[in-house]
C-alpha cells in the first residue's frame, strides 16, 4: 500500500492522525478568514509570506541527483552502432552533440551561417536563458562538417530532415532511443546526458570550472569573478586538446 494512501480502520472508515486533524482544522480557520477579508491572490500570496518569514520556515532544498554516465564501453558501443547502421546524417548531428556539449534545443536552432570553420566555433543564438555565446567543436571535425554541408548545399540549418525542415528536440531524442536500443545499452539514454558526459570528461582532462562554464555555457556564481575575466580564447587550446584522439 503507498504510504500516501489514507490508513482504514476495523470498521471501514479511515484513520486520520492528530496531526493531520490539526492542519485539517488549521486550514478551515483560515480559510474562513480570508474568505471573511475578501482576500484576492495577491493579498493571499503576501500573507503565506509573512507567514513563513515570521516562522523561520525555509523551504526545503532540491535535491540534485547526479546524472548516470554511460560507461567507456557503452558509449563506444553506442557510436559503433551509429556507424554500422549507415544513417551519416545521424552519426554526425550525435557526435556533435557529445563534442559540443551543447543542449538539444540548442542544437536544432543552429544555422550553417552560425558556423565559423575557420576558428572551429558555432555561434548559438538566444541559448537558454535567452543568451547568445558561442561553443567550440573538435579540428578534427572541421572536415566531417564541410563534407556534411558540402553534401546539402541547401541547408538553411546545420541539420535538416528529409522535409528540409530542422530536427525537433523531440526527433532526436527518438533517434536517440533507437539506437540506444539497436545497441543494447539497458541504461537510461537521452541527448541531455551527452552533455554530462562531455563536461565530465572535460573535468577529468583538467579543465577548470570556469573553462568549463565557457565551452558549456552554464551559470554559476562562485566562479563568476574568474569567468568575467576569460574569454573563449583562452579556452580553445585546453578544449582541442582534450577532444585530440577521443575515439568514438
Amino acid at each position: 500500500m503507498s504510504s500516501k494512501e489514507p490508513k482504514v480502520a476495523r470498521n471501514g472508515l479511515s484513520c486520520v492522525s492528530p496531526n493531520e486533524k490539526a492542519k485539517s482544522l488549521i486550514v478551515a480557520q483560515f480559510l474562513r478568514v480570508a474568505r471573511k477579508e475578501r482576500m484576492d491572490y495577491a493579498d493571499f500570496v503576501y500573507v503565506c509570506q509573512q507567514v513563513r518569514r515570521k516562522l523561520g520556515l525555509k523551504r526545503p532544498q532540491k535535491e540534485h541527483k547526479l546524472p548516470q554516465l554511460l560507461s567507456e564501453t557503452d558509449l563506444k558501443r553506442f557510436f559503433k552502432v551509429i556507424r554500422e547502421c549507415g544513417q551519416l546524417q545521424h552519426e554526425i548531428m550525435l557526435k556533435f552533440l557529445f563534442y559540443t556539449s551543447v543542449r538539444v534545443s540548442e542544437l536544432v536552432k543552429i544555422k550553417v551561417s552560425d558556423i565559423n570553420f575557420d576558428q572551429c566555433k558555432v555561434f548559438i543564438n538566444q541559448g537558454k536563458g535567452s543568451k547568445d555565446r558561442y561553443i567550440l567543436f573538435p579540428e578534427g571535425f572541421r572536415l566531417v562538417l564541410k563534407s556534411h554541408l558540402g553534401a546539402n548545399p541547401k541547408n538553411k540549418y546545420l541539420f535538416e530532415t528529409r522535409n528540409y525542415a530542422p530536427f525537433t528536440p523531440r526527433r532526436v531524442q527518438q533517434i536517440v532511443q533507437s539506437y540506444r536500443r539497436k545497441a543494447g545499452v539497458t541504461q537510461k539514454v537521452h541527448p541531455h546526458l551527452f552533455r554530462h558526459q562531455m563536461i565530465t570528461y572535460l573535468t577529468g582532462k583538467g579543465l577548470s570550472d570556469a573553462q568549463i562554464q565557457l565551452i558549456s555555457g552554464h551559470q554559476s556564481k562562485k566562479s563568476l569573478e574568474i569567468y568575467q575575466h576569460m574569454s573563449l580564447d583562452t579556452v580553445e587550446s585546453a578544449y582541442q586538446a582534450a577532444l585530440h584522439g577521443i575515439g568514438i
